[in-house]
């Protein structure tokens, strides 16, 4: 396999990197989290304008034509500042949805304000009592008078604050685990019953409770077709997983380098404490589980680009490794660093919350090892 990034892709890697480098200090990220709407206008206007958000939308549809690697090169360096700017609910989720299934005239509709960063979009497909598993979906769609009315709820939605526009995973046939008589649909988020309960996450980001009561939409905002969605909501869970597998090699990267430095500098019994054997071993742990994660990053992504079904089972090992790796290198960070490790004005315990978070996203490290050894 070629790991080699193109040209192109190395100079947006560049750029992504001197944005987070003169925007994201901890004490911006934490200012801009503890205001409204939890990212910054500002930065989401000026990827859009970077031609960040078009990267990864076909040319037909206005965009720059990019794939899963694309958006590896934005996320890696998004996590190396635990960027609060919703481009996975917009982009990846949101978007995903839309460029893979929706019908002409609603891809004209909304990619062209989505890339232009002046509509928000999400998806809501989790809920209560399905812990990880997407095809259990008991929020229905019932059609009525050539329409459909949705009820239900959904739960960590995120960016739903101040998304313009929800896409819902309801069930209009089978029973509530099936994976056929799924069916995806595009909701206004200001529609009547539609009502969020917001609040923000451990990890700095925004999330909401949804609920649906007698909500009213026709029959064009049924994306893809009627109860064959599951195939579309993997596809694009898998992107999700890539794309938060990129975020947390970026996070590890950062920790693991910050973990080194402080040992080099922090004296105890005349010594650097990089200079204590039993220290140094537990450095290089870090160092190979990042590496090992990131090398299984670029495996799962290359295999996704080139063939998504054959993917399947190296997701699942990235999704594992990336749990299991991350929270070590989290916690072997916090433990070097003592208990300036867990203070808020040290990034570390910021970053480790972060893959905390990105570890029970779509399914945690042991939820995948399990789908692995199934498949």
């Amino acid at each position: 396999m070629n790991f080699e990034l193109s040209e192109e892709q190395k100079m947006i890697q560049q750029s992504v990197e001197r944005f987070v480098q003169e925007n994201y200090d901890l004490t911006n990220r934490v200012k801009i989290s503890s205001e409204d709407p939890g990212y910054s206008k500002e930065y989401w206007g000026s990827m859009a304008d970077l031609g960040w958000l078009g990267l990864a939308f076909d040319e037909e549809d206005g965009g720059f034509g990019g794939n899963q690697i694309d958006t590896l090169v934005l996320m890696e360096q998004f996590g190396k500042g635990l960027v609060l700017e919703p481009f996975l609910a917009n982009i990846v989720l949101g978007g995903g949805i839309i460029k893979r299934a929706a019908s002409p005239a609603i891809k004209e509709s909304i990619i062209p304000s989505l890339m232009e960063g002046k509509l928000q979009i999400t998806l809501a497909y989790a809920e209560e009592q399905s812990r990880f598993d997407i095809e259990d979906v008991a929020t229905a769609a019932r059609e009525e008078d050539g329409g459909f009315i949705i009820n239900g709820k959904k739960s960590m939605v995120l960016n739903a604050e101040s998304a313009d526009k929800i896409i819902v995973v309801t069930r209009t046939s089978g029973s509530q685990v099936d994976e056929n008589g799924i069916s995806l649909f595009i909701v206004d988020a200001s529609s009547e019953g539609v009502e969020k309960q917001n609040f923000p996450t451990v990890d700095g980001l925004r999330a909401s409770e949804i609920t649906f009561e007698d909500v009213k939409v026709s029959s064009e905002a049924l994306v893809g077709e009627k109860d064959k969605g599951f195939k579309i909501l993997q596809a694009v869970v898998n992107d999700a997983i890539l794309a938060l597998s990129a975020e947390a090699v970026g996070a590890m990267e950062v920790l693991y380098k910050d973990t080194v430095e402080y040992t080099q500098q922090r004296e105890q019994f005349d010594h650097a404490l990089s200079d204590f054997q039993v220290l140094q071993h537990r450095m290089v742990d870090m160092f190979m589980e990042y590496e090992q994660c990131k090398s299984l990053l670029f495996r799962a992504t290359l295999e996704t680009v080139e063939d998504p079904d054959l993917a399947q089972r190296t997701v699942h090992a990235l999704k594992h490794l990336i749990g299991k790796s991350g929270i070590f290198v989290g916690e072997s960070a916090v433990q070097l660093h003592g208990g300036m490790g867990v203070t808020e004005e040290l990034r570390i315990g910021h970053f480790f919350k972060r893959l905390l978070v990105i570890d029970s996203q779509f399914g945690n490290a042991d939820f995948h090892l399990d789908k692995f050894t199934n498949l």
